[in-house]
């Protein structure tokens, strides 16, 4: 009788063991799962985001840019147009002061030139005479000194007569008058009358740059006869090439010195510059009714030359917002969203972390979003500034197989 409860207790024991074992483990299971799915898209999901992680591979492949935020001025502005050009003490159009022909030409357009550089000779029987004429006036004067103190001399001894003193004194002031005018004009073209008065006549003289820049254009061949009023070259500074800007007569009220201006040059597609405008015009063109804007260009990168066409926008209010290219945000429903970006390191091997940031929008312009942050982040934090649509699809996809 014994033997047979014992054997009964045993068979309830093992049976109540089995039952908790099972239900043990099936409850095991279900919290598990439970926790699991908590942990990856509750509690954590609303505070910190899905981390979606970029072999260095992968950022190289998809031309990943990431950057911190820009600050730009995403609020009103006027539209204009205009070209390049540089003040007018930068640029310069060389003559020839003399008709004369030219003999050589010293630089081609293009060529970058300092101030009294020659850029051609020139040649004529009318240079020559010139500076026969100075040698003949200036030994006249030098006989009519010598003649005028002697006469001086005799005058002032009562032996000379006063007639004769006043008729040579009266010579020597116009012959005086003579020599300094062709001084003058030897002196316009570069002739030194020192050599002259030893008798030492130059068959050329030299046409030289009045100002340090570039040739921007030869208008001359070699032989060919040239006026006085003949423009030879056109000599630029570009070091002070601006923006020359057109706004219309509706938005003239607007402009003021001191506003920001970003525009873009035809030979520079995709590239954009930044000035500030230091002069505003106070007369209105014709056709159309406008007046002209200059801004000082502050990033002068690239080649910037007078006469390239602008296109431009001037900021009429001078509030920066933060803002982030187009490719850098994503909609997912009624949500906008941003990837915050880091490197950092798994398994000793180099990798990015991107992680969704929820923000609201504001003005779009020029392939820029303006955008509000919902919370504050960590100065200089680094955002993806493209591939916004591919991170979001591999943020769906790690989400649908964590879900299997």
């Amino acid at each position: 009788m014994k033997t047979l409860i014992k054997q009964i207790a045993l068979v309830l024991a093992l049976t109540f063991l089995a039952v908790g074992c099972g239900g043990s483990e099936n409850d095991h299971s279900e919290g598990d799962g439970h926790d699991h799915g908590h942990d990856h898209g509750g509690e954590h999901g609303d505070e910190h985001g899905e981390e979606i992680h970029f072999s260095m591979e992968q950022f190289t492949a998809l031309d990943m840019k990431v950057d911190t935020l820009a600050l730009r001025n995403m609020n009103s502005f006027v539209t204009a147009n205009g070209e390049l050009e540089v003040p007018p003490q930068n640029e310069a159009e060389v003559t020839a002061v003399i008709g004369a022909n030219v003999k050589a030409i010293k630089v081609i357009e293009g060529q970058k030139v300092k101030k009294g550089q020659v850029l051609a000779y020139l040649t004529h029987p009318n240079l020559i005479q010139l500076q026969t004429d100075y040698i003949t006036n200036w030994n006249e004067l030098e006989y009519l000194q010598i003649e005028h103190d002697r006469q001086e001399k005799l005058y002032g001894e009562k032996v000379g007569s006063g007639k004769e003193f006043q008729k040579i004194a009266s010579e020597l002031k116009v012959k005086k008058g003579i020599v300094a005018g062709l001084k003058a004009q030897l002196s316009i073209l570069g002739i030194g009358t020192e050599r002259l008065q030893k008798n030492e006549i130059s068959q050329t003289v030299s046409v030289r740059s009045p100002i340090d820049g570039f040739v921007r254009l030869v208008e001359i061949k070699i032989g060919q006869f040239v006026n006085p009023d003949s423009p030879m070259f056109e000599i630029v500074n570009s070091d002070h090439v601006h923006a020359d800007l057109m706004v219309f007569e509706k938005d003239a009220h607007k402009i003021r010195v001191g506003q920001k201006v970003r525009f873009n040059v035809e030979s520079m597609p995709g590239q954009e510059l930044e000035a500030e405008i230091y002069s505003v015009g106070q007369n209105f063109e014709k056709d159309p009714k406008a007046i002209h804007v200059h801004a000082e260009i502050e990033n002068k990168d690239g080649v910037l030359i007078p006469g390239m066409y602008v296109r431009g926008k001037i900021y009429t209010n001078n509030v920066l917002s933060y803002a982030i290219p187009e490719e850098g945000l994503v909609r997912e429903e009624d949500k906008y969203f941003i990837f915050s970006a880091k490197k950092e390191k798994d398994h000793g091997k180099e990798q990015w972390a991107f992680e969704p940031i929820e923000v609201t929008t504001g003005i779009t312009e020029d392939g820029w979003v303006e955008i509000k942050l919902l919370k504050p982040l960590e100065p200089g934090t680094f955002f993806a500034w493209n591939n916004a649509y591919n991170l979001i699809a591999e943020m769906k996809k790690e989400e649908a197989e964590h879900s299997h």
